[in-house]
């Protein structure tokens, strides 16, 4: 640790807590607290969704994966950018329209049910905390790697940075943190990925013939199946990544923060062209990685790897782009988690209080208050379930998260969108069918429990084989809705024309 590594650090985190300060003053009625006041423009909204999408699993995780598995490594690149194609044409504009501040708002157009809300609340709250976790175990690794103090005190200290975020500034704050984090992010990214070219002359194919004897892998490092040993492992992953942005609360959260569905639309198309070119800089944050720092070295800063671009960072730049680059790390993770904690604290604070407990008639006050005891809550949950996933790989959790948000939220907000028959019962068979699928699955998977000693929170044979169950658990959700609406006889075809003409249109009437 040296006064560079402690200045730029502090500077950067010094500047969001500046954002942060500024932004308390503005956030004065829930509106502000939980969608910036709806005053976001398509640029602004765009950088602050890729700002959320790009997250510890993005910058340490992806590069990680790469520089230890390779090919294998880079489907977590294709699957979050493909991802937005999903959202792009399926779900932005009908969520924006329909849609108030939370997910449960846009289900509930179509159907007024206080179960319901509840069901989506319980699905927003249990992503927001898998995707917490690690977001956490990135902040504690990197933390510790640049001070050289503890897991859980590095964890404890984000958790307590992220927690004054959300309490004081809300959306605003949020979005303009993220903001400026995705241009540091995207700035850092750049930097490296050039110096990396440098040292093969501006020649890929000499980068590709080097990462062939770059690590102990020899020429299978280019080539899948490295560390997805069984296909079908390698498909479910996908499925999750491809589907579940699409059904991530604090990513949905998002189009509301913008007028109207045109801007929503422009947001995604802003956040795509940033996410796709930082997603193929990846590459070479990996392959730099394998090449300049070295395989054992990566492990031994991290087990899952997750040190390997600031590792790459100081190799290539020494302190100073090392220090830029684990300043901008922290403070992509103190953003991303602050959005988290905001959109489970929206899930409780708004529909479970505010919607069902004091039946639409809670106060701008007093849902204020219920957010902030509530965004406690969700921290405090993520950093003592973080403490036991140390040894994860960030990038992999977050495909955990992907995988429920796909099989428990996306089949219900298609199936509201699209489907005149689908009724109440389906959209809660939909959530709940989905979620307990792939918490049961992922809970008794090599994830949880592996032969390994130190692999994973318990050590035995999992019961269930695969790393990922979304190619069980999405076709579970969208099988739980289809079955819930033809078994039950409700149906209302007029309230279906309603929201069919809002979800195009955003016409809500007189």
């Amino acid at each position: 640790m040296n006064a560079t590594v402690i200045t730029l650090f502090l500077l950067i985190v010094g500047a969001t807590l500046l954002i942060t300060y500024y932004a308390a003053k503005r956030t004065k009625t829930t509106g502000d607290f939980y969608t910036a006041g709806g005053g976001l423009t398509g640029w602004q909204n765009g950088l602050a969704i890729a700002g959320d999408y790009l997250s510890a699993a993005s910058f340490l995780g992806i590069a990680g994966a790469i520089a230890l598995f390779g090919f294998d490594g880079f489907f977590y690149s294709i699957g979050y950018l493909v991802a937005y194609l999903v959202v792009l044409f399926l779900v932005a504009e009908p969520l924006r329209n329909l849609g108030k501040y939370t997910l449960a708002d846009m289900i509930n157009a179509r159907f007024d049910a206080r179960k319901v809300r509840a069901v989506a609340a319980l699905s927003t709250i249990t992503i927001v905390i898998f995707y917490m976790i690690a977001q956490l175990v990135g902040a504690g690794a990197l933390i510790q790697l640049l001070f050289g103090i503890d897991y859980w005190m590095a964890v404890l200290l984000v958790g307590v940075m992220m927690t004054i975020y959300v309490l004081f500034g809300g959306m605003t704050a949020t979005s303009w943190v993220q903001i400026t984090k995705a241009v540091l992010l995207m700035l850092g990214t750049v930097v490296i990925a050039f110096l990396v070219l440098l040292q093969f002359n501006f020649n890929i194919m000499e980068m590709f013939r080097e990462a062939k004897t770059a690590t102990s892998h020899g020429e299978s490092y280019l080539n899948p199946g490295l560390q997805y040993t069984v296909p079908l492992d390698t498909i479910s992953l996908m499925v999750a990544l491809v589907l579940g942005t699409a059904g991530l609360p604090h990513i949905l959260m998002r189009f509301f923060t913008v007028k109207d569905a045109k801007t929503a639309r422009t947001s995604v198309v802003t956040a795509t062209w940033v996410v796709g070119i930082f997603y193929i800089l990846t590459i070479f944050l990996g392959f730099g990685a394998a090449a300049f720092v070295g395989e054992s070295r990566i492990l031994q800063a991290n087990p899952a790897g997750n040190m390997a671009a600031p590792l790459l960072a100081e190799a290539l730049g020494g302190d100073l782009l090392m220090s830029f680059v684990a300043a901008v790390a922290f403070a992509t993770i103190l953003a991303v988690v602050a959005g988290l904690v905001l959109s489970g604290a929206s899930a409780f604070a708004h529909d479970i209080y505010g919607q069902i407990i004091k039946k639409g008639k809670a106060t701008d006050q007093q849902q204020m208050v219920a957010a902030r005891y509530a965004s406690l809550a969700v921290a405090v949950s993520s950093i003592l379930l973080a403490l036991f996933a140390q040894n994860l790989n960030v990038a992999f959790l977050v495909s955990l998260a992907f995988c429920v948000a796909a099989s428990a939220n996306l089949p219900v907000i298609l199936y509201t969108i699209y489907w005149k028959r689908f009724n109440t019962s389906g959209a809660i068979s939909a959530m709940l069918s989905g979620l307990l699928t792939a918490v049961i699955l992922v809970s008794i998977s090599p994830n949880v429990i592996s032969p390994e000693a130190g692999a994973a929170i318990f050590q035995g044979d999992p019961i269930f084989p695969l790393t990922n169950p979304a190619i069980i658990s999405v076709p579970v959700g969208f099988l739980g809705g289809l079955l819930g609406t033809i078994l039950s006889k409700e149906y209302d075809m007029e309230r279906y024309m309603e929201v069919k003409v809002r979800a195009n249109t955003g016409y809500r009437g007189k």
